[in-house]
């Protein structure tokens, strides 16, 4: 009886996005003109969990957070943070049904976050977030960047400056419960003496806890945490992977990162959830993101064949190649040869044969298409397979081959949003240059 409760409180441990979300992203779109930057995202995050956003440059993940902090009003979609164990979701179907941007009941609250301004979101719905590129005040003392995050409790203790400048009690007591609340963060991310020095002068990785230990002054429910161990050296993520354990274990406080690091996010993320182009494409733990294959095909990348370890990866490129293989015998006049299944259905959403971009034979030296943005090692292979070598094949293509390389990928588009063409051009014109293949040097719009 005593394993089956162990094994049922695991269970939920496990799950703790689906049973017990703090937030709730449903169906969420943004917009900017004609560029869909997030299309139809739905996540959870969970209660007591460090969930991490990843995706390469441009997936959306920035622009997922923005909407999240009220940076931006999401074009469609509903974001709900919740105060309180269990879902409630009779109370978010209520709220939603009127205007209204939040209802308390007693220990419990339930908040839209797409209705609510910026600085609601932050005082009511407790949510603070870091950012990419560090935002401190540099030109005050650490200690002050901490105290200047209470200003909300500060001003109202203060009466709108009244208590505050006839030192009332109120007042006095509210000012000292900041001071030792900063003082504890300044303890526990081990800057307690450099409190009266400027911000500024401290060193990229002690900033960075820095802006953490703000954020956490204002008390969230929710932190959100723009690739925090940018630029941070591996002592350095060592010491963030262990802040953001004591932040979640100790202080209960849910994390949501946005972060490149996969050494960070594979050992602390309870929850990983994987963007590519705005659109989710994995969303699990970590054994289940890293084993993904449409992870490791989109994100991760493989360097070799021998690395290739995935069932599913594998049959995919066995495909390719016995696509190139047919291409390069004679088709004989009688009935068509026997497909494979997967090239079947490729075949099936490609355009017509006609379209098709004109091949060549492998050449001694092929072009590194990797330097194209959007081409990985796989979709490298995939065009080899095509026999597309050579950025000067690239560069020519018009709209009727681009779509069927678009068709026969399956990419929705992402070719032309990411302007292969041009990119293509300008490396063939490179070479031209040099009078040489180019170098090897990754590049990119």
């Amino acid at each position: 009886m005593a394993e089956a409760v162990m094994e049922a409180a695991q269970a939920s441990k496990n799950h703790r996005w689906k049973t017990d979300p703090v937030l709730t992203v449903e169906h969420l779109t943004m917009r900017f003109g004609g560029l869909v930057a997030v299309g139809d995202l739905s996540f959870d995050v969970g209660r007591g969990d460090i969930t991490a956003l990843i995706g390469p440059n441009g997936a959306g993940k920035t622009t997922v957070f923005n909407c999240v902090t009220g940076f931006y009003k999401p074009t469609e979609g509903r974001i709900v943070m919740r105060h309180g164990h269990g879902r409630h979701d009779e109370l978010v179907e209520e709220i939603t049904a009127t205007d209204r941007q939040y209802s308390i009941e007693g220990n419990s609250a339930v908040y839209l976050l797409e209705r609510m301004p910026d600085f609601v979101i932050s005082h009511r719905a407790r949510v603070a977030r870091t950012f990419q590129n560090i935002r401190l005040f540099g030109g005050m003392t650490v200690l002050e960047n901490l105290l200047v995050a209470q200003h909300n409790p500060l001003m109202l203790a203060s009466g709108f400056s009244i208590s505050g400048l006839f030192g009332l009690k109120s007042y006095k007591d509210a000012e000292l419960e900041a001071m030792d609340r900063a003082v504890y963060w300044l303890e526990h991310i081990g800057l307690v003496d450099r409190a009266d020095d400027p911000a500024s002068d401290l060193p990229y990785g002690e900033q960075r806890r820095l802006e953490i230990a703000r954020a956490m002054c204002t008390e969230p429910h929710l932190l959100c945490l723009d690739e925090p161990a940018a630029g941070l050296n591996p002592r350095e993520s060592a010491d963030l992977n262990n802040l953001l354990r004591f932040i979640r274990d100790e202080q209960k406080v849910s994390v949501l990162l946005i972060e490149h690091d996969m050494g960070v996010v594979m050992e602390i993320s309870d929850h990983i959830i994987v963007l590519d182009y705005g659109v989710k494409i994995s969303d699990g733990d970590a054994e289940h993101v890293r084993s993904d294959p449409s992870v490791i095909a989109a994100y991760l990348g493989v360097d070799d064949e021998e690395e290739i370890d995935i069932p599913e990866v594998r049959e995919d490129m066995h495909s390719v190649e016995e696509l190139e293989t047919q291409a390069a015998k004679p088709k004989p006049k009688a009935a068509p040869a026997r497909k494979s299944k997967a090239a079947s259905t490729k075949s099936a959403k490609s355009a017509s044969d006609a379209n098709r971009p004109a091949k060549m034979r492998k050449p001694a030296k092929p072009d590194d298409l990797k330097r194209i943005s959007g081409v990985g090692p796989k979709l490298e292979q995939t065009l080899n397979g095509l026999g597309i070598y050579k950025f000067e094949q690239i560069a020519k293509w018009k709209k009727a081959e681009r779509d069927w390389v678009d068709g026969y990928l399956n990419f929705k588009g992402r070719i032309e949003r990411d302007d292969w063409v041009a990119q293509a051009k300008e490396f063939a014109r490179e070479a031209a240059k040099a009078g040489r293949s180019p170098s090897s040097r990754k590049g990119g719009k």
